[in-house]
This record gives C-alpha cells, sequence and structure tokens, in this order.
C-alpha cells in the first residue's frame, strides 16, 4: 500500500479552498516527479478487441473528463468548451456544439439533459442538440460532472457540498454539506444515482445515502477510519464513485478498505482493507477495484473473499475497471486499453489508443462494447469478442 508518509505524495500536498488538499489525478499518489512508467510484457490475445470508432472533442488539460452514454449517443466534451454527440454504433456525428465556457468536469446525461460543470462554477444545461436549456451558478469549484434523474440535477463540488436542482429551469431544491478535514485528496468523484438515492463517499472514509427529491439523509456508512499520527498518514478519503446494485452499495477508500453496505438499511455487509484511489465495480457475481499499485483485484461481491489479483500492470496507473460479459476492463496512464479475464483475472487483450492517459473508468455501450475518453481528448469505441 502506498502511505501518505512517502516522500512522492508528500509533494503532491496544495493549497485549495483554505484546507490542504493533495493534488490532481495520479499526482495525488505519485507525487509530482512522475517517474518512469513500466514497460508492458508482452502477452497471449486470447480475445480480439479492435476499435469500432473514433472521434475528437478537445485535450482535457491534466483534467479527469467523464464521458457519458445515454439512448444509443455517446456525448463527451473537451475542456476548451466543445460538447459532442456521437451515434453509439457508428460514430456518426449527433450533435456538436460550444458551451462558449471552459469546462470542469466532462459530461453527465439525464432527464433529457445534457449537462456539463464550466470553470466559472456554472451548471450548463442543454438539449440534445445543443440548444441552452438553463445556467444556474454553484459556489465552489466543480470537479466531476453533474447527473440527473427523476427531475432533479444533482452536482458535487469539491468542498464537500452535494446541491439537488431541479432539472427543469436549474432552481435549488437542496443541499447537503458537511465538514471538509485539513487534508485532503482533492477527487473528481461524483456521486451515483439509483433508485430515489444519492450515494456518495466523502473524506474522512464516510458513504452517505441520500434522498434525491430532498437531500434528506438516508444513512451514513464508515468505509474506512484515519489511523497514524500525522495529517498524511490519516488521509482515507473516499475519492471515486460508488458502485452500486439492486440490493447494496459498495465504496473504497485510500489508505483504507473497501466495504459494501445494504441499499435500503446502511447496514455494512462487509469490508477488507484495500487502498484505492481509482475506484471500483460491481457485476453479477464479483465486486472488482484497481488498487494504488495498479493491481486489479477481484472479490466474492457477497463477502469479500479473494478470488483473484493481476499485479502484471504495477505503476501503469490504471482506471477504475468495467466489467463487461465475460472481461474486465482498465485503460492505462499510456492510453493502453487492457482486456482481463472475468474469471481467472489473466490478460485476454490489449488495445493503443492515442498514447495518452485514460483516467476516467471506460464506459459501457452494451455487453461487448465500451468507449473511453482519453486525456488528449481522444474518444474511442471499442468492442471485445
Amino acid at each position: 500500500m502506498i502511505r501518505a508518509r512517502n516522500a512522492l505524495v508528500a509533494v503532491a500536498v496544495v493549497l485549495l479552498c483554505g484546507c490542504q488538499t493533495m493534488g490532481d489525478a495520479y499526482d495525488r499518489v505519485f507525487g509530482s516527479s512522475k517517474p518512469k512508467i513500466p514497460e508492458l510484457a508482452p502477452i497471449k490475445p486470447t480475445a480480439t478487441a479492435r476499435i469500432l470508432w473514433q472521434a475528437n472533442v478537445g485535450a482535457a488539460e491534466k483534467s479527469v473528463f467523464f464521458p457519458a452514454a445515454a439512448n444509443g449517443v455517446v456525448y463527451a466534451a473537451g475542456r476548451a468548451g466543445q460538447i459532442a454527440g456521437f451515434d453509439a454504433a457508428t460514430g456518426n456525428s449527433v450533435s456538436r456544439f460550444e458551451a462558449g465556457t471552459r469546462i470542469a468536469t466532462g459530461v453527465g446525461v439525464g432527464s433529457g439533459l445534457i449537462l456539463v460543470g464550466a470553470d466559472n462554477g456554472e451548471i450548463l444545461a442543454f438539449n440534445d442538440q445543443g440548444r441552452s436549456v438553463w445556467k444556474a451558478q454553484i459556489l465552489g469549484e466543480l470537479l466531476a460532472p453533474p447527473e440527473a434523474d427523476q427531475g432533479v440535477v444533482v452536482v458535487r463540488v469539491g468542498d464537500n457540498q452535494i446541491h439537488g436542482l431541479n432539472a427543469a429551469d436549474g432552481k435549488r431544491r437542496w443541499v447537503y454539506q458537511r465538514r471538509t478535514p485539513s487534508l485532503s485528496v482533492r477527487a473528481h468523484a461524483g456521486v451515483a444515482l439509483y433508485r430515489g438515492g444519492v450515494f456518495a463517499g466523502f473524506a474522512g472514509g464516510r458513504l452517505i445515502a441520500l434522498a434525491l427529491p430532498t437531500g434528506a439523509v438516508g444513512w451514513e456508512g464508515v468505509v474506512a477510519l484515519p489511523q497514524g499520527t500525522t495529517e498524511l498518514e490519516r488521509v482515507a478519503d473516499i475519492t471515486s464513485v460508488p458502485a452500486v446494485d439492486a440490493t447494496q452499495v459498495c465504496a473504497v477508500a485510500f489508505q483504507g478498505r473497501i466495504a459494501c453496505f445494504d441499499l435500503i438499511r446502511g447496514t455494512q455487509r462487509w469490508s477488507r482493507e484495500v487502498s484505492s484511489v481509482a475506484g471500483l465495480a460491481l457485476d453479477a457475481r464479483y465486486a472488482y477495484v484497481t488498487d494504488d499499485k495498479s493491481a486489479v483485484l477481484a472479490l466474492d461481491k457477497t463477502n469479500g473473499t479473494s478470488i483473484w489479483k493481476q499485479d502484471k500492470l504495477a505503476g501503469r496507473r490504471l482506471s477504475a475497471p468495467l466489467s463487461i460479459g465475460r472481461h474486465v476492463i482498465v485503460g492505462d496512464i499510456e492510453g493502453y486499453v487492457h482486456v482481463i479475464s472475468r474469471e481467472n483475472g489473466a490478460f485476454e487483450a490489449r488495445l493503443p489508443t492515442d498514447g495518452s492517459a485514460i483516467m476516467a473508468p471506460p464506459v459501457a455501450l452494451d455487453r461487448t462494447s465500451f468507449v473511453v475518453q482519453t486525456e488528449n481528448g481522444g474518444v474511442f469505441a471499442i468492442t471485445v469478442q
């Protein structure tokens, strides 16, 4: 486990919003010195991965930009303000328009809206043809794309605030806020919306369930507790989006644990020691997590028992995993997409993109295809067979 007392982490500490915050993306773990990336060892492919189509929306400029998919369309945005929609099957342009400002977050979708957050704290809502529907001003730094469901737009702000806005006009419906620790990881994690609930992880290792219509707290769970004698050692933050299925929600903390909770009651089902900044995913059988050393772990999602561990990508700064069909997908700092067997963790295929980092999790399109967005603005739809 990479501990905060490591010098590479210590040099990543910056000052933000009046509190100490460990710096962006992978620098928050590996430091600003960017050590040499280990070379990839050859593999013997047992599956075929190929690019269905590709496009470009402009560079993310060191931010983490999330693509989104809805109703057969892939949406993506670039830092300079370009937003584009592509037919998920063919890559044909469905819409392409300008936000009119620099974008901070990537794209969120829901309730018939295409949503982005701007550098100036504005939330911008567009229809599927790129016409502006409304704008709303939020005080605070926007680090993750807005999400929407059931007529509510949910926005995560860097100072541990979550805002619920009316999807029809952008007016505020509710705000949830909790205290920010003196030192925390600057994360690009948003929220997970599921069946009328809002699930979000926070600095200090807490997982919160809110009611989507009102912002009322349903329950609070402890994923990890700060440990150690120094402030750096005691950082135990949830820096990725929780993973939700029909019965449980799971989250993982930096310098902490992975823990799963009953979706309705919030009672903890199981936990185990894992440290991650990238995040996790669930499927019908397993929980998958990318740990701090860029190992991918598969755990039995009913009790946390270890199933397999793939550690041959150590130091390549992997994205969170995506489970799709019989495969697990991760992207890396050099833009490679790695296809891993869901059953035993063996490498099945590898595919290069444009050579720049894939930091946001891959997004599923169907049972065999997915999309990734690179730091240079490349949007790649990929199929695995």
